[in-house]
């Protein structure tokens, strides 16, 4: 008679029991670890989907999409009759149902003009699933800003590359940009900097299988930074799919790069964005650098207005440049001409808008106005927006680092 099976009623309960087993693994750092995933595509969705399996507690999951039909064939996470509805909300839905014990919100908007700086404070690790290179280059920057480590994925028919930017040290991804990258991003703007609508609708062709491979790894280096293990920080790993050959590649720092700005300090302020009024702001930099005289740099071009070369008419406008599309800036009273775009991005004691809130400023909750004393340079950020953008990720105790 064969020996009678013995199970382990206590283990069989715990859902993590056989990642328990790798000797370096610590669970409750998964359960604390605070992760933003910024694309709810193909590669969002196995990013989201390894995430849940793996524990994660905390994610903040961004897109401004809604579901196609074309999505089934390459999303796990949705259904027909999902057709329609939000990604962000659809893909936050799916990973509850994965990992009930999972803290996971929605954003539902555009990262580059709608999520601000202090969003990226919050996290530990941001992963990028993204067909986007202003999108990427927002993250970069925002990461760069307040030292957090983002792993960018990119896929495209059945090859794909993943890799690992730290700050501050080494490379980031403005370091790897191509004179042909930047030429893309310069024919997504029309002459006066303004959005070209047709160019928002790329589509990348891709297969689920690409996207399991390159998701898989950016989770896995994502698993190693969450547990101090060492990473691929500062190179890429790409696969192709063809050959199934997969190789390595180490960035090098540019020192003229313009991503790697940094902010030493961070000053946390009470109220929210369409509370706080610009002034107020400025007083405390003042305060703080010691400087009278002293800039708030914004994280983003305002557009102030738009002006008619010809009749000199002005429509002010007050909101990110990149949210208002160049079909906008046909002057109504004077057929064929075009209007100038006005913009700052600075404000100082000069500035007509010192009585403006920072919502009425163009600027998204949860930014961070930049100043700059003798020897550091200052973040001033107002924390009251985060319930609001943070939903229960915030309301559940967790305080920036």
């Amino acid at each position: 008679m064969p020996d009678p099976i013995t199970i382990n009623l206590d283990e069989d309960a715990d859902r993590f029991a056989r990642f328990k087993l790798i000797g370096w693994w610590d669970q409750q750092k998964l359960r604390n670890a605070r992760v933003i995933v910024v694309g709810a595509g193909a590669l969002g969705n196995e990013i989201i989907k390894n995430l849940a399996l793996l524990g994660v507690g905390n994610i903040l999951i961004c897109d401004k999409d809604r579901i196609e039909h074309s999505n089934l064939s390459r999303s796990i996470l949705y259904r027909a009759c999902d057709a329609g509805k939000q990604k962000a909300l659809v893909a936050a839905e799916a990973a509850r149902a994965i990992y009930p014990e999972c803290n996971v919100h929605a954003f539902d908007g555009d990262i580059v003009h709608d999520l601000g700086l202090g969003v990226f404070r919050w996290a530990d690790v941001v992963l990028g699933g993204l067909d986007n290179r202003l999108a990427r280059l927002t993250i970069n920057r925002n990461c760069y800003r307040v030292g957090k480590p983002w792993i960018d994925g990119a896929i495209e028919q059945i090859q794909g590359i993943a890799r690992v930017f730290t700050p501050p040290e080494g490379a980031c991804y403005e370091c790897t940009m191509s004179q042909r990258d930047w030429q893309v991003l310069q024919n997504r703007r029309s002459c006066n900097l303004l959005s070209r609508t047709e160019m928002e609708g790329g589509k990348t062709p891709t297969t689920p299988t690409i996207s399991s491979i390159i998701a898989g790894l950016q989770c896995q280096e994502a698993l190693k930074l969450i547990h101090g293990l060492p990473t691929l920080a500062g190179k890429g790993w790409m696969f192709d799919g063809l050959s199934s050959e997969a190789f390595q590649t180490e960035y090098q720092r540019k020192h003229d790069c313009l991503s790697h700005d940094t902010i030493d300090r961070v000053i946390e302020i009470e109220g929210s964005s369409h509370e706080i009024l610009v002034g107020d702001v400025l007083a405390i930099a003042q305060r703080e650098t010691g400087q009278a005289d002293v800039c708030l740099e914004l994280t983003r071009d305002v557009l102030e207005k738009l002006v008619c070369p010809k009749c000199s008419r002005e429509e002010a406008m007050l909101t990110s440049l990149g949210k208002v599309k160049s079909d906008r800036a046909a002057c109504q009273h004077c057929e064929g001409v075009e209007r100038h775009v006005v913009t700052f991005n600075r404000i100082d004691a000069r500035s007509p808008y010192l009585g403006r809130t920072l919502a009425q400023l163009g600027l998204p909750a949860m930014d961070i106005l930049v100043a700059r004393g003798p020897g550091e340079t200052i973040g001033i950020a107002c924390i009251a927006d985060a319930p609001a953008i943070l939903g229960g990720l915030w309301e559940g105790g967790l305080e920036f680092e």
